[in-house]
């Protein structure tokens, strides 16, 4: 199927950017263009965040069933059409059909869980303390107007997040999708309007990210900031934030520890660790990364992840047999050069990869550094890619002291037979989500976020639908 180029939708209107500016977008497999996108100015800017003041005033109206059922269908739609939507995303972001595939059906799983969220959201009433024919209500309305900002790494899933939780408690929604991905999360945008909601509900915009940042979160149609992606970006845009008061939830950057203990099944922290370390070429927020794992089991930890790694097949997503496909842009390839180089440099040993794979694409062989000192950038920054890096413990508590030397907190997991020691971890490192022995299984119905520099609300649980709701207090005498 032919790539499309990709248009702005705003109120209910599928157009070009007033000034007709475009971006390229890239196949990442290749490093050829392969389409273009429309290139947002300030006055579609202005049109989409007042298509949105509008759509609010309409679907905030709606009932929480009336909602459900357009958001039910929208999810049918994309579950119909996702194969197609699946090429568009491998196309453009790289990762194997079948993740992208895996991505759309769980997204669509996500609009369904809020739409049958939305049927819970409840006030209360609370007995007056002297006279009870005084009615005291406690009520829940949507917060209005959001702008959402979301990434390139998962262009449905970090969308459906954000906008399930909106539509289901009556708000409207502007996203700024990402640029180098924006036919898939199109294709979503498509779905809701094939599923008949109405119009002004939703915009997509794209084009300069911190121009349109700067004037949708100042812009006085939008009560509500959503954001997921870097901690510096993510500070920037909650200071910014601070100045209009408006609310803001923020999923940011991780560096997740994996703590290995003497007592862990090793061959299945491995095979777990593995699959997850690679999937979407380490391009995962929850990613692990810094794993650190008793010295008795070191050896053979390492040794067996990096046979893991070697076996991974790299190439083409479109490629049947790909299990690990591209990085999504020649930066990553850049950042993984630079980060390898220095853990190098300061004494790491290689295991598996350390290399770009051919000229062609953004390939990286998916690497395993062992005796990587804390130190390194590679234990101290995000690396976003398929870099595993290794370091031995003797002392748990020297483990969890590492686990929390830095500022992030958004995932973690670890290894072990003991109920006492999961019980340590569980208390004691610092991650909004923890995995003990299995992989990170996040769900519509769990609360997904961090802590620390990671970012604050959540994106998944009920919890998510508080975020885009405001909460007031109604007294009534008679």
């Amino acid at each position: 199927m032919a790539y499309p180029d990709t248009r702005l939708f705003i109120d209910d209107d599928w157009r070009d950017g007033e000034d007709g500016r475009r971006i390229d977008v890239h196949n990442p497999a290749t490093g050829e263009v392969i389409g273009g996108v429309a290139h947002a100015s300030r006055r579609d800017l202005d049109a989409a965040a007042d298509s949105a003041r509008r759509g609010f005033e309409v679907w905030r109206d709606y009932t929480p069933a009336q909602r459900a059922a357009i958001m039910r269908r929208a999810a049918g739609l994309v579950r119909e059409r996702a194969d197609e939507i699946a090429d568009l995303m491998t196309r453009e972001q790289g990762k194997p059909l079948v993740e992208a595939k895996g991505e759309i059906l769980a997204g669509a799983d996500i609009i369904d869980w809020f739409a049958d969220e939305g049927l819970r959201v409840y006030g209360r009433t609370v007995p007056h303390r002297a006279d009870p024919t005084i009615r005291q209500l406690v009520v829940k309305d949507p917060v209005g107007p959001v702008a959402a900002f979301t990434p390139w790494n998962f262009p449905i899933n970090q969308v459906v997040r954000k906008l399930g939780a909106c539509l289901a408690t009556g708000c409207s929604m502007v996203v700024k999708a990402p640029e180098e991905t924006p036919a898939s999360p199109a294709a979503l945008v498509g779905a809701f309007q094939d599923a008949g909601l109405p119009a002004g509900v939703l915009a997509l915009v794209y084009g300069d990210p911190a121009e349109i940042s700067e004037y949708l979160i100042a812009h006085p149609a939008i009560r509500k900031i959503t954001f997921t992606g870097s901690t510096a970006v993510g500070k920037q845009l909650a200071e910014l934030a601070g100045r209009h008061m408006k609310r803001v939830s923020m999923e940011l950057g991780g560096h997740a520890p994996v703590i290995v203990c003497e007592d862990a099944d090793v061959e299945r922290a491995v095979k777990i660790m593995a699959k997850s370390k690679f999937r979407n070429a380490g391009q995962v927020c929850i990613s692990p990364t810094r794993f650190l794992v008793h010295e008795s089991v070191r050896p053979d930890f390492a040794k067996a992840l990096a046979q893991s790694a070697t076996g991974v097949t790299v190439g083409d997503g479109l490629a049947d047999d790909t299990q690990m496909g591209p990085l999504a842009n020649s930066r990553r390839l850049d950042a993984m050069a630079s980060l390898y180089d220095d853990a190098v440099g300061r004494g790491a040993a290689t295991l598996a990869g350390g290399e770009r794979i051919g000229e062609a694409g953004n390939f990286w062989a998916p690497t395993v550094l062992d005796d990587v000192p804390s130190d390194a950038r590679l234990f101290n920054e995000e690396p976003f890619g398929p870099v595993a890096a290794i370091r031995g413990f003797t002392d748990l508590d020297e483990a969890i002291t590492e686990a929390n030397r830095l500022s992030y907190g958004l995932a973690g997991y670890a290894f072990t037979r003991s109920l006492a020691a999961a019980d340590t971890l569980t208390r004691k490192v610092e991650v909004g989500m923890l995995w003990v022995n299995m992989p990170a299984t996040p769900s519509a119905e769990l609360p997904f976020g961090g802590v620390k520099d990671s970012g604050y609300g959540t994106e998944g649980g009920p919890e998510a639908m508080e975020a885009y709701l405001n909460t007031r207090s109604v007294a009534i005498a008679h």
